[in-house]
Parts: structure tokens; sequence; C-alpha cells
């Protein structure tokens, strides 16, 4: 369900636990979601190493994920690498009420 300007509901704040992340397919979009304190972080699910979808099962480290799957790290917020290099895709959240959107632009297919 869309709320404006292509921001959809994931979940309510009340399923996220603190420092422990879900995983939620949005406009066919495999999301990890993250509430650490009062934020919530959106970042795409899957790991751009070896392309597992694990990213929302990650350890939580200063507002980065650890992936399980290999150990790459990456920031909850720019969805960068420790090196600065571009790692996850991250998409802007905002919470209205007791519920969480994210803006997560559709999959364009090219053939």
């Amino acid at each position: 369900m869309s709320i404006k300007n292509d921001y959809y509901k994931v979940c309510a704040l009340k399923e996220l636990k603190e420092k422990t992340g879900k995983r939620f397919l949005v406009n066919d979009i495999d999301i990890a979601v993250f509430k650490i304190k009062a934020e919530v972080f959106a970042v795409s699910n899957n790991c751009p190493h070896q392309h597992t979808q694990m990213i929302y099962d990650g350890l939580i480290e200063d507002n980065c994920v650890v992936c399980p799957a290999h150990g790459w790290m990456f920031d909850l917020k720019t969805g960068c690498l420790p090196t600065g290099a571009r790692g996850l895709r991250t998409f802007p959240v905002i919470i209205s009420g007791n519920d969480v959107y994210a803006k997560v632009d559709r999959k364009e297919l090219n053939w």
C-alpha cells in the first residue's frame, strides 16, 4: 500500500526487534530492515559478493550489518563497504504513526 511519493508500507514498527533484521518483499525487491535505537534502515537483502539473500540475518556492529555468508560489512546508512565502495542498495524510510514505510522503486526489466 502506497502512502505518498512511492513509499510503501513494510511493517508495523513493533514487528522490528532491536538490532535484529527482518526480511520483506516490496515491489518484487527483497529488502532487509533493521531497527537500531530510534532509527530504521532498509537495504537490499542481496549481498553483492556471491548474491546470497541473507543480509537480514547479519550481525549488527556500529550501525553496520555483517553478511552471515562471508563476513562482508556494510554501513546501513550508505550501503557502502568500509573502503567506501558501493555495496548494498539503500532505501529511504519514514515512520508514520506505528508503521514503517520504505521508498522502493519498482524493478524494471530490460529485455
